[in-house]
């Protein structure tokens, strides 16, 4: 008996409800969104920004405690002896700014580490040096490349890549939901190699982002996108339809703010400072500036994280494997179907799942 088509100008059955459902996905977005860049980006202020006053008597060692007590936490300052230990606490990225006092004061910066983070410390000390009725010279110990010159292109690469990562997770998760666990998982692994070459295409021959070290660049892509990957298709085997919210929380919400791309948690709420310490997109962004600016200073911490979310995403694949393979295992039948009408039933159970998953991917 063939159901007929409801009247026009009314509502098929459970319409409303199915639709108002799947709103509420984008308006957890919305939420997110707003919470996570807000609370991160709207108020930069800084914290335990750590600078140095370049010098050893006492006039060094009393600029250094006047600025540090009225500061009220926004500075940590210390004394170093010469300008040479200035350069190289800039360059191991232990300090962001160092002021050499004097007739003719000068500030060192390295805008390669965080420009965000050299305009903040220029603006303080264009005040001490103006107090002292001098102009202040500032130098540039670890410049941008002439293809970044606002420092921020590591960060957008960081979006590109994480797009494409967690895209490809709400595609091969629904339109192939219907292959083996084995199968999705080498989509996965080869969906962030081409993600991988493309950014590093980015970085390198078209935009100019770095020019030198693009096969390190290319690993570390290589490491981010596919944990991202990994990750997101282990976890749509426990949340379906709810991957795409999720993979955005964890990719997108938390890790862009996180990152240290625009600010470094030195200029961030505690919260997003915290896990600057851990997530991926900060272990990528840092060991990308590390590699391409810093010589590789501290490189193997970044990439010790990156390797960790893989890993992650491997023990995640690999669970998800086995919870399918037990939810194939044969059970009691609950239902007198015959076994061709039952397989029908579960085939169009699959097709949904997938058409619902394709539907949440409108996030992207």
């Amino acid at each position: 008996m063939t159901a007929r088509p409801a009247p026009t100008g009314t509502n098929p059955p459970g319409a409303l409800r199915h639709t108002l459902g799947h709103l509420l996905t984008p308006l957890l977005m919305c939420i997110g969104m707003g919470l996570a860049y807000l609370g991160a980006f709207h108020a930069p202020q800084p914290h335990d920004l750590h600078v140095d006053i370049v010098g050893s008597g006492p006039t060094a060692q009393v600029l250094a405690q006047t600025l540090h007590d009225k500061g009220d936490g926004a500075l940590d300052v210390s004394t170093l002896a010469d300008r040479d230990a200035a350069v190289s606490a800039l360059r191991e990225q232990t300090s962001f700014g160092a002021y050499i006092p004097g007739t003719h004061p000068e500030l060192l910066v390295a805008s390669a580490s965080s420009d965000t983070s050299a305009m903040a410390v220029e603006k303080v000390f264009t005040k001490v040096a103006a107090q002292q009725g001098a102009p202040l010279t500032v130098t540039d110990v670890a410049p941008v490349s002439a293809g970044d010159p606002t420092g921020q292109g590591i960060f957008f690469l960081l979006v590109a890549l994480s797009i494409g990562s967690y895209a490809s997770v709400a595609v091969i998760g629904g339109a192939g939901a219907v292959l083996a666990m084995r199968t999705r998982a080498l989509l996965a692994v080869g969906m962030s190699l081409a993600v991988s070459l493309v950014g590093t295409l980015f970085a390198g021959p078209v935009f100019h982002l770095a020019d030198h070290g693009l096969g390190g660049l290319w690993a570390m892509s290589w490491l981010y996108s596919a944990g991202i990957l990994l990750i997101g298709v282990g976890l749509h085997t426990f949340l379906r339809r709810w991957t795409t919210l999720g993979v955005m929380v964890l990719f997108v919400m938390l890790n862009f703010t996180s990152s240290g791309g625009i600010y470094r948690p030195e200029l961030q709420p505690g919260f997003f400072a915290a896990l600057h310490s851990f997530w991926n997109g900060a272990g990528f962004v840092e060991g990308a500036r590390s590699h391409v600016y810093f010589d590789g200073n501290a490189l193997g911490g970044h990439l010790l994280v990156l390797a960790l979310w893989l890993v992650a995403g491997i023990v995640l694949t690999t669970l998800a494997a086995l919870t399918e393979t037990r939810r194939r295992q044969p059970q009691a039948p609950t239902t007198s179907l015959p076994p061709a009408q039952t397989r029908t039933q579960t085939r169009q159970e699959a097709q949904a799942d997938a058409e619902a998953e394709m539907e949440e991917a409108v996030g992207v």
